[in-house]
């Protein structure tokens, strides 16, 4: 999976990769849906999921505890520092240019308090696990900013920009990078051989990619191997993913999104067995796994 290594570039590329799809996501409050598993995350899969939010004063939540299999997430935080509490109820706190990634494999689950410190800005990545990997062991790792490598402009979370790997080891072919670039600056992205997917959310400014894209964007570009060149119009930050189509059917649970029926059910009892056991530690109310429990039996599975 070699990448051109010359990806700061003063032209335009040969080839324009055209943009397929753009929006600006459905708002709940401070939190924007830019994508889901049965809308653009059918284009965009393994990426099946993108949400964002934004603050621009402190605030204090409390999110109930709540399961997910199936799946992987990458939360990073691109903006601001955030306290919170991981899947075994432990606190956490992040700062700018940080990450937490959650295989969440055969089922776990996480929530409870979270607090932000001044202005932030974040991003949560659903990322489809394969058929080899939807109902492993659940796994959880924090990064900082200083143990995420760059490249130029461009900080690496997952997968690899000219020879800089992310530390952690993503489930098929992709990259997830976290770009900013200075008003008037240039720059390429050339994906890997077999990376047809790509997608951008811009955050902040706007720059020009073949069409203008503002902040709060997400666009999607036609499935294909070409480069796409970037101009900032002024200072600017976005997420890019990239990636292998995946070839797997989108199988969703309320909480879960699986390769194939039997992996979701299998997913779900282990919810179950999960949920019963934090009724027992005391981290969860009985009404709080029934609740969960009927989600999951009512939720259309497709």
């Amino acid at each position: 999976m070699k990448q051109a290594t010359d990806f700061r570039v003063s032209a335009g590329s040969q080839n324009v990769r055209r943009v397929l799809q753009r929006t600006r996501g459905k708002a709940t409050g401070p939190i924007t849906r830019l994508a889901g598993p049965s809308d653009i995350g059918q284009l965009i899969k393994p990426f099946v999921f993108l949400g964002y939010i934004g603050v621009k004063s402190p605030i204090e939540t409390e999110t109930p505890l709540h399961p997910h299999s199936g799946i992987a997430t990458l939360t990073a935080l691109v903006e601001g520092s955030l306290h919170h509490q991981d899947s075994k109820g432990r606190p956490r706190s992040m700062s700018a240019g940080g990450i937490e990634w959650m295989q969440a494999g055969c089922g776990v689950w996480h929530g409870g308090f979270a607090k932000t410190t001044g202005s932030v800005k974040l991003y949560q990545l659903w990322i489809a696990l394969p058929p080899a990997l939807e109902l492993s062991t659940p796994s959880e790792i924090f990064l900082k900013a200083d143990e995420m490598p760059s490249e130029g402009p461009a900080q690496v979370l997952l997968g690899r920009l000219n020879g800089q790997a992310s530390p952690i080891s993503e489930p098929q072919p992709m990259a997830c990078l976290n770009v900013r670039l200075s008003q008037g600056e240039r720059w390429r992205y050339t994906p890997p051989r077999d990376h047809d997917v790509l997608w951008i959310s811009v955050y902040s400014g706007s720059l020009d990619a073949g069409e203008e894209v503002s902040e709060g964007e997400l666009v999607v570009f036609e499935q294909s191997g070409h480069s796409v060149d970037f101009l900032a119009k002024e200072d600017c930050g976005f997420l890019l993913g990239s990636a292998q189509h995946s070839p797997f059917d989108l199988i969703e649970g309320y909480y879960s999104v699986h390769t194939e029926q039997a992996a979701l059910q299998s997913g779900e009892q282990e919810i179950g067995r999960q949920g019963a056991q934090l009724c027992a530690d005391g981290r969860i109310s009985a009404e709080r796994a029934a609740q969960v429990a009927h989600q999951m039996s009512t939720a259309t599975k497709s």
